[in-house]
């Protein structure tokens, strides 16, 4: 069965960029509540997770907590207790631990989680994330991660769940300032390919259509996903050029 076939569950819907979020309605990007709304609209749901100081994955997006709650500082820095206790900001919601996050959804749509990483080699977060989804076999879900050491990790510990490499061509944001030009030149060019083996690709709908990715799809069968569609051209691009979109900011 090609990759393409096997995985058509994970592109039948969009995909809820960290949930069906609305800041105005207080419902909070990776939050509880922004999944009850994905799933009342039978959208999948794309979350983040981040790792506590004793080793529990939490559902947050930034390595920090400023953004989203009235707290500062690393979100690595505070237990898995502690970062339950905090209010996201605008909502009742408090930071959502990936198991609690899990047992809600409930495999009621399916799941991609993201990995997020420093690109420093750690896989503690990899490995808790993993034990925590094998524990909870009926949902539908997919491993995601911008890092390939991460997604060659995840073939290893968890080979019977999909992985994807999420990328782009242009690596500037300051979350990539640790890589040096020749790292980023093989992220954008999938140069980790033979050690990664990505089942899908999740590829910046901005950068759509690329060498690359366009390869990947439609010689090798490869689902891609497009992240992230905020407009009706971008959402065209999706379109003409991927699978299935991960959205924010609209209701398809």
């Amino acid at each position: 069965m090609s990759a393409r076939a096997s995985l058509d569950w994970l592109v039948a819907r969009p995909i809820a960029h960290r949930g069906l979020h609305d800041l105005a309605a207080g419902l909070i990007e990776n939050s509880i509540s922004a999944a009850e709304a994905a799933i009342a609209g039978t959208f999948g749901i794309e979350c983040d997770i981040q790792l506590s100081a004793d080793g529990e994955a939490m559902v947050f997006h930034d390595f920090v907590l400023d953004r989203l709650t009235a707290e500062t500082g690393n979100v690595n820095a505070r237990t898995a207790n502690a970062l339950a206790a905090i209010s996201l900001k605008g909502s009742s919601d408090r930071i959502p631990t990936l198991g609690a996050f899990l047992d809600r959804v409930a495999g009621r749509v399916p799941l991609v989680i993201e990995v997020k990483s420093r690109f420093d080699g750690d896989l503690a977060l990899t490995r808790r994330a993993t034990e925590i989804v094998a524990k909870r076999p009926g949902q539908p879900v997919v491993f995601k991660s911008f890092d390939p050491t991460i997604v060659t990790a995840l073939r290893e510990l968890a080979p019977a769940i999909p992985r994807g490499i999420v990328a782009m061509n242009e690596y500037a944001y300051p979350d990539y300032d640790r890589l040096d030009a020749r790292q980023k030149h093989a992220l954008a060019n999938l140069l980790h390919f033979e050690e990664s083996r990505p089942d899908f690709l999740s590829w910046k709908v901005a950068d759509l259509p690329s060498a690359a990715p366009f390869l990947c799809n439609k010689a090798l069968g490869l689902p891609l996903m497009s992240w992230t569609v905020r407009t009706p051209e971008d959402r065209e691009t999706a379109r003409i050029h991927a699978d299935q979109m991960v959205f924010e900011g609209f209701r398809p």
